[in-house]
């Protein structure tokens, strides 16, 4: 009985071979899977050529969100209560600020530094409490002038902000110095702004800037941002800056000397070196001939390329395979760039899945046949 119990356990594991675990789908199971023209699969299986390389090289770039429509031209200057003034009254006859001295020099007069009260109003000598919030330096300086006519004869009146804390927008996230920076005339821009939060401490490529005002979210790669002019946009007083850290990287699974998930560097990356950077294929285990990228393709990219398949929410589902074992597919490594979010997979050959089996096959009935002696030493 134990011996039949053995033979009966050893023909159910080899019934069973196809359910046993393994760190990945076959080639073959990925084939299967694959759309066809028979069939609707779960994703297109593109065999990967030096020229359909060039294709994707040539595709359009991914069309990325803009700040343009962010851009202001709201002046920098509108005072704000909590700014400071510094103001500045010159008389012409030195009769009011001159003390009364019949001296031919002028009276005048530097006013100590003026807070913008919570009524928007700052209090000038003999003219009182003077509204200025929403005013420019330009028109406070008449709106206190005027407030001095017919006591003072004939004032001139200069205003300037000694201190700007309404206009100023919030800066977040992968700065060095996030919080509140000041507008001017001459630094209202983005990166201006940035920059003087200490600027991005996160690789360009990984960040993403978006701008809130009003309701409304404005959103650019940094890396558009530093290099096309019209998304360095002008900046108004409120606006909220965030920096966003979205990393950008790929996984390998599967026969490789190392499984990772690893950062994309700044620039493009080839096949050949995201390889090269796992430590290439593992020769004791990999199938040279098909080794895959799973990736959700674009749209437009798939559609010109005439792939069939159906686009889901992420993109139109890819799989493309290279075959390393003939020399060319070393010059297609090098001319097909990784992508965010891609998925490098290198399936098992086939006489690594067989070894792997017989392997496990062979502890097993290591057991079974322990088992069995065991039960033949007990019965005697």
């Amino acid at each position: 009985m134990t011996r039949t119990a053995a033979s009966l356990m050893i023909v159910a594991l080899l019934a069973g071979c196809s359910t046993l675990p393994r760190d990945g789908p076959s080639g073959m199971g990925v084939v299967q899977a694959a759309s066809n023209p028979e069939r609707q699969g779960d994703y297109a299986l593109v065999n990967l050529d030096f020229a359909l390389s060039e294709r994707l090289k040539a595709a359009p770039q991914r069309s990325f969100s803009t700040l343009a429509l962010a851009s202001s031209d709201a002046p920098t200057d509108i005072i704000g209560v909590g700014d400071t003034l510094a103001v500045s009254i010159f008389e012409p006859s030195g009769g009011l600020f001159g003390g009364g001295s019949s001296s031919s020099e002028s009276g005048n007069q530097t006013l100590p530094p003026l807070v913008v009260d919570r009524n928007g109003a700052v209090p000038v000598p003999f003219a009182g409490s003077v509204s200025v919030q929403g005013l420019t330096p330009a028109q406070a300086s008449a709106a206190v002038r005027r407030a001095l006519i017919g006591k003072v004869a004939n004032p001139q009146v200069i205003v300037t902000l000694a201190g700007n804390t309404s206009n100023a927008v919030t800066v977040l996230g992968e700065v060095r110095n996030p919080g509140r920076q000041p507008l001017a005339a001459n630094s209202d821009r983005i990166l201006d702004v940035i920059a003087a939060a200490g600027g991005s401490s996160r690789s360009i490529y990984d960040v993403t800037v978006r701008i809130q005002r009003g309701g409304q979210t404005y959103t650019a790669p940094m890396s558009i941002v530093t290099t096309e002019f019209n998304e360095n946009v002008r900046l108004q007083r409120g606006d909220q800056v965030n920096l966003v850290y979205q990393p950008r990287r790929f996984s390998s699974f599967g026969a490789f000397n190392a499984v990772a998930r690893t950062d994309l560097p700044p620039g493009p990356l080839t096949l050949a070196e995201a390889l090269s950077g796992v430590g290439g294929l593992d020769s004791n285990l990999a199938d040279a001939k098909s080794v895959l990228v799973f990736r959700f393709e674009r749209p437009e990219v798939a559609q010109a390329l005439g792939i069939q398949q159906a686009a889901t929410p992420r993109g139109v589902p890819v799989v493309y395979r290279l075959n390393l074992n003939e020399g060319s597919g070393f010059f297609i490594a090098s001319n097909f760039q990784i992508e965010p979010d891609d998925i490098i997979y290198a399936p098992r050959s086939g006489a690594a899945e067989a070894r792997k089996f017989f392997e496990f096959v062979q502890s097993v009935t290591r057991v079974v046949y322990d088992v069995s002696v065991t039960s033949a030493i007990n019965l005697d």
